[in-house]
């Protein structure tokens, strides 16, 4: 039974259909709506979303992007790693002052091409090139910019435009475009037309390739074309925690995945059942979870290879997670510190289709426009993921020429009794995984539709004992965590990364799905 109570400001209902996509950016939801009515199934909906979108929102993707995927294929869940690594010649030593943020000591090798083709050959059913035309039309044609990416153009413009290569692409007329207006990307279409001609080998290997190592070694980079040629998304399953009947699954570190399954975990052993959505107490008890589990997700994740001394059994252990749980407290907030276990800018999507098959994709520059680089010519902007590693000696997250750094972004999937329940997930760097705890607890322990529950006010915890919380919720609930010792910033949720921006697809009990679209963007859940 599908129940919508619209109790929170935006009022719209979930989209109920047999075959979805949801999206941040309608034009791209059109996209892959249009391979499923082409026949093509979830898969093929879920890269045509996913190319189109690195034109259309441009503030939160790229060519130059990574990606994860977890996918349901009818009888087997997958999870798909497409995070780029360090150029061989990073070291501590490169970075003397720390990591950089912006320009080409900021960007690893991006993995997101690498992802469509992957996913196009394991479970496609349409050619690249099918899947590929509405970005490239959106890209050689124009598309008439929506308004909340404008903003984040305007603010992007300010921080990056005198990176080599942005002005070039993203400022015609020498300013952002405006809401509304017409934005033109010649040199997106033509590398997307490569990328499908040569089934991705240009942008790895070929003429797409020799460009970007040309650009990164006349502006001081290190990426070389055996850099590029040596990445490989890798088929690395999930990991997983159960709360009640429901099993949320995330992609293995390098990303922040874990965070979620850990904060479950703790909560798991609280009385957060006996409690409403918006109740006071079911809030300090999320957040304060959420606080544990950040603490070890910053003192202990990293690439899962270099994870030797703490690893994902020793942070996702029941008894660990028990403990932690112990040092909550009802009466007031606390700053927590790392624990001690055992040795041992982003665009989401989600697809699904009528033969059952669930898609949750999720590609990335990090930071709004990431690095700011632009390839002259080819529309490749490209992810400052390098900004996540640090040189802090020791650490497991260190860089290292090879290796991937600590990841912000993860697709979600829930499920139950063996069956797939939500592919979702949502952007906004680190209140990722936080968002992927309150969005299970929305739908599944208070039975919030998708909607709702992407419609709902959200909080994301900052260091110590602050906390954002939207100007949504309410009064009452703001002042009771003001006194229970949580330092509350109420903030705009147009931020940096403000509070995320949700899509959600639920299977429903007697076949079809539910979608819902975050209405902090500009996004749309659409079927047929």
């Amino acid at each position: 039974m599908l129940r919508h109570d619209p109790i929170y400001p935006s009022h719209r209902s979930p989209v109920v259909a047999d075959n979805v996509v949801a999206t941040s950016q309608p034009l791209a939801t059109q996209a892959g709506l249009l391979m499923m009515q082409q026949g093509g199934n979830a898969v093929d909906a879920a890269i045509a979303t996913a190319a189109a979108l690195t034109v259309v929102e441009p503030t939160g993707n790229g060519l130059g992007s990574d990606a994860f995927c977890i996918l349901w294929d009818g009888e087997k869940l997958h999870g798909l790693n497409a995070s780029g690594r360090a150029p061989a010649a990073w070291s501590p030593e490169r970075f003397p002052d720390g990591m950089v943020e912006h320009g080409w000591d900021s960007v690893t090798v991006p993995g997101a091409v690498s992802a469509w083709v992957e996913l196009m050959e394991k479970f496609g059913t349409l050619d690249l090139a099918t899947v590929l035309a509405p970005a490239i039309r959106y890209a050689e044609e124009g598309f008439l910019v929506s308004p909340t990416i404008a903003t984040l153009w305007a603010r992007g413009a300010e921080v990056l435009g005198k990176q080599p290569g942005f002005a070039e692409t993203f400022l015609p007329e020498g300013r952002p475009p405006r809401a509304g207006e017409r934005f033109r990307n010649p040199g997106a279409a033509r590398t997307l037309r490569l990328i499908a001609e040569t089934n991705g080998r240009a942008f790895y290997e070929g003429e797409i390739a020799q460009e970007i190592v040309a650009h990164a070694k006349a502006n001081g980079g290190a990426m070389t074309m055996d850099d590029l040629a040596a990445n490989k998304p890798e088929w690395c399953g999930t990991i997983s925690q159960s709360f009640d009947d429901v099993d949320l699954h995330e992609i293995p570190p390098n990303g922040q995945g874990i965070a979620a399954l850990m904060a479950l975990g703790i909560l798991e052993h609280s009385d957060i059942r006996t409690h409403g959505a918006d109740d006071l107490m079911a809030v300090h008890l999320q957040i304060e979870a959420c606080k544990l589990a950040y603490s070890d997700l910053h003192a202990y994740v990293a690439d899962r290879t270099a994870m030797t001394e703490v690893d994902e059994k020793a942070l996702l252990d029941p008894a660990y997670l028990k403990s932690r749980a112990a040092l909550i407290s009802a009466d007031k907030a606390q700053d927590f510190g790392a624990g001690a276990p055992k040795q041992g800018g982003t665009v989401l999507m989600s697809t699904a289709d009528a033969s059952g098959m669930m898609v949750s994709f999720i590609q990335s520059n990090y930071a709004g426009f990431g690095s700011g680089v632009v390839v002259p010519g080819t529309g490749v902007s490209m992810q400052n993921r390098g900004f996540g590693f640090t040189t802090e000696a020791g650490h497991q997250n260190i860089v290292a020429g090879g290796k991937r750094p600590f990841h912000t972004i993860i697709p979600g999937f829930a499920m139950k009794d063996g069956q797939p329940l939500m592919a979702y997930g949502m952007m906004g760097g680190p209140i990722q995984a936080q968002g992927h705890m309150q969005l299970l607890l929305r739908t599944q322990l208070w039975g919030q539709d998708v909607q709702v529950a992407a419609d709902a006010p959200r909080w994301r915890i900052l260091s110590g004992l602050e906390v954002a919380c939207e100007p949504a919720m309410a009064p009452d609930l703001l002042q009771g965590l003001r006194d229970l010792g949580h330092v509350v910033h109420v903030e705009a949720p147009d931020n940096a990364f403000g509070f995320g921006g949700a899509q959600l697809v639920q299977r429903l009990p007697e076949g079809g799905y539910s979608a819902g679209s975050d209405p902090r963007k500009d996004g749309q859940a659409a079927g047929f």
